[in-house]
């Protein structure tokens, strides 16, 4: 297990100060490699006693296995897509390639299950059925799974929005943000500032801030009012990319029920349409 995978395992139950610990240890292992525990404290402005604690929270035997686990890690450390690139190639040494992969896709999905607290995603679906208006956020290799729930939102509800950042007036569109409407963020590692930025400027205009990431304590944890950790056995988006539209169907599922009486009304309508001219006979909308 990597020093990631292990703060996720153990996150929930970590003091406010420990997690300072942990977001420090994922955003700056090579300075934990080479400070003592009393340095690591000194530089984040915890006590030494906590960064040993948040040690034998990860039941880890001290900062010295800590550092261990790090070094090695970093030794190790590759690209992202060049360690998506070698767990398949390492399945293709085995027979049925296919189902491998699927597997790999199931048990991702699984631990991402697992990771997810009912409270948090309950609440997250009451906010978004009340919410006056859903704006989505994602870049880059974050966008597809952006646009994909933009567009699965608005079958469900009216005025979901797509921000996109390159083509519009971002700070125009945050400015009619308020406590009526939601923002949900999808941001993966490498964490784009944009996004971040964009999360912090809708908070204060108190919008509530959903987020999808990777990590427990990716950056966009400090400003989300619920965060939704998508499980990925390394940094690479393709690995997380059937855990997040899973995740992403699951909201989509739960607003339809939520919201069972509109969506019908929305559908009726929508069937009341002549779209011969945009569809072949016999298609409907899905």
């Amino acid at each position: 297990m990597n020093i990631k995978e292990l703060i996720n395992s153990h996150f929930n139950k970590l003091s406010k100060s420990q997690k300072k610990v942990a977001a420090h240890v994922l955003d700056h292992p090579r300075q934990v490699a080479l400070k003592s525990a009393q340095e690591l404290g000194a530089e984040i402005q915890v006590s030494e006693t906590t960064v040993i604690r948040f040690c034998y929270s990860l039941q880890l035997g001290g900062y010295t296995e800590l550092q261990k686990i790090i070094r090695e890690q970093l030794l190790n450390q590759e690209s992202s897509l060049a360690a998506y690139r070698q767990s398949k190639v390492e399945l293709q040494e085995g027979p049925h390639f296919l189902s491998q992969v699927m597997e790999q896709d199931r048990h991702m999905i699984a631990q991402t299950m697992a990771g997810i607290q009912e409270e948090e995603y309950d609440k997250a679906i009451e906010r978004l059925s009340s919410a006056k208006t859903i704006y989505v956020l994602g870049m880059r290799s974050s966008f597809a799974a952006a646009s994909w729930l933009s567009y699965a939102l608005t079958l469900v509800r009216p005025d979901v929005r797509l921000i996109r950042p390159e083509s519009e007036d971002v700070i125009q569109t945050v400015s009619g943000m308020d406590e009526d409407t939601v923002l949900v963020v999808i941001s993966f590692h490498r964490y784009l500032k944009e996004p971040i930025h964009i999360a912090e400027l809708a908070k204060k205009q108190q919008s509530f801030i959903v987020g999808i990431s990777d990590s427990q304590i990716a950056p966009i944890h400090a400003i989300a009012d619920v965060l939704f950790p998508v499980y990925s056995p390394n940094k690479s988006t393709l690995d997380a990319t059937a855990s997040l539209f899973s995740f992403m169907n699951a909201v989509v599922a739960g607003l339809i029920v939520e919201e069972k009486d509109g969506f019908e009304k929305r559908q009726e309508r929508y069937r009341e349409l002549n779209s011969d001219f945009l569809f072949t006979e016999g298609t409907e909308m899905k």
